[in-house]
């Protein structure tokens, strides 16, 4: 089984030594190199190909944030997660909106953080929980303060006027539940391609990059 290969992006040398002794005890993750500023970042990325950038966002030259928009506008098949010790509002969703398949806390343990790298290299979104509460806590401002826009007259429109089929509504909830392509395709008895075709129509007609900006526009938008 080829490994996966990963990117550690970090400023802090105590953080970057702890995790490489991290990958060098799992054997299907290969840490290919280590940088500690945005601006590396991005060469390196765009030079080595990874399948996954474990990002921080605090960093000298380029932030994070403004480096995860680079590297996806020139090769969006690398996958990007975030990894910060950061939960504010403003860095979750300008780190989301700049293509981020992932949000990570700097306090996962080691099992969490090769799950989260895992599952954003097999293309399933990821959010750390406390990240998650963040994201669901803003969809219920919105609801609130929507004035019964979420009915389900309201959310029926949405939904015609997104052009979601019903087996892509389906596909669409199985995304927001965080499975991933071979997982859904098992669920709802299809072959692993026509999964794959189906994520790929939601992602277009949603108009969103990645399936961790799908499932907050699924929440917010009543989709599922």
């Amino acid at each position: 089984m080829e490994k996966l290969k990963v990117l550690l992006v970090e400023d802090h040398p105590m953080v970057r030594l702890g995790l490489s002794l991290v990958f060098e005890k799992t054997n299907d993750i290969d840490l290919i190199d280590s940088v500690d500023n945005g601006k590396k970042a991005v060469e390196l990325a765009l030079s080595l190909k990874p399948n996954v950038v474990l990002m921080d966002i605090g960093l000298p030259e380029l932030d994070g944030i403004q480096a995860t928009q680079l590297i996806k506008k020139s090769n969006s098949d690398i996958k990007i997660l975030i990894f910060t010790s950061r939960e504010s509002e403003d860095d979750v969703f300008d780190s989301l909106a700049a293509g981020a398949d992932g949000y990570i806390m700097k306090g996962a343990n080691e099992e969490q953080m090769i799950s989260a790298i895992k599952a954003v290299a097999e293309g399933t979104a990821w959010l750390d929980p406390a990240i998650a509460r963040l994201v669901l806590s803003n969809v219920r401002k919105f609801d609130n303060s929507s004035n019964n826009f979420d009915d389900s007259q309201f959310n029926k429109q949405i939904k015609n006027d997104y052009g979601l089929t019903g087996r892509e509504l389906e596909v669409l909830a199985l995304i927001v539940e965080g499975l991933n392509n071979s997982q859904i395709a098992k669920r709802l008895v299809i072959t692993i391609s026509t999964a794959k075709s189906h994520v790929h129509s939601i992602l277009q007609k949603l108009y969103v990059s990645n399936r961790t900006q799908a499932t907050i526009q699924a929440v917010k938008e009543g989709l599922v």
